[in-house]
């Protein structure tokens, strides 16, 4: 899932998918969408860990150096384990031979690229889409890794026309294949944090001119 197509998601965008039919986790910066497991598995009680998780993040279960499930030593059998506090779940073997377990289950889901959707953004912000021909301002909510066209891509739900405008900041156009900081657009939330100030009143603006031509939309 790597390279310029990459898609970022926002916290807020995962947390929707919190049902059995649509069920998405994060983890170490990835997004995965697991329905298809969860129809695969329909009735596996080793399923219930994983909805009880549903549209967060559960990085928190992994090691982030070998990227598998944390494992400790059994102070009992003095083996090592999966350490699954919340129970076992899909693809992780029992603590103890059992003659129900088939040992080679393939690739287990959080290392099955097939489930992987995007990446989770480190760090999202709020930024206002000003389209000066009409005065509309809306409010979005992007991820810091996205290039200026992505952030289009979430504005045409708001104006199918985006593309037929030009996009600046501070009088500047943007080049729509860099990000917001490449472009210099800042980001202050830490200062204004450490201040003690509304952070929601200093929300950068980028500004829409249009172009005078629809044939872009």
């Amino acid at each position: 899932m790597d390279g310029p197509g990459l898609r970022f998601f926002t916290p807020a965008e995962v947390s929707v998918h919190n049902t059995e039919a649509d069920l998405w986790l994060s983890f170490l910066g990835r997004v995965v969408d697991l329905s298809p497991l969860m129809e695969q598995h329909r009735g596996d009680v080793l399923l219930l860990p994983i909805m009880e998780v549903a549209g967060r993040d559960i990085s928190s279960w992994f090691d982030p150096e070998t990227e598998d499930v944390l494992r400790f030593v059994d102070p009992v059998s003095c083996c090592l384990r999966y350490f699954t506090p919340r129970g076992r779940f899909v693809h992780v073997p029992p603590a103890g031979p059992r003659s129900d377990w088939v040992c080679d289950g393939g690739t287990p889901w959080w290392r099955d690229k097939r489930y992987q959707v995007g990446r989770l953004s480190s760090k999202t912000r709020w930024i206002r889409v000003v389209n000066t021909l009409t005065s509309q301002e809306t409010l979005l909510q992007v991820c810091s890794e996205e290039t200026l066209e992505q952030i289009l891509q979430r504005y045409l739900i708001h104006n199918a026309h985006a593309r037929s405008y030009t996009w600046k900041h501070a009088g500047a156009a943007l080049d729509m294949s860099r990000t917001l900081a490449d472009n210099h657009v800042p980001d202050d939330d830490h200062t204004l944090t450490q201040l003690r100030l509304d952070r929601d009143r200093f929300t950068p603006a980028l500004l829409l001119h249009f172009n005078d031509d629809l044939t872009n939309g």
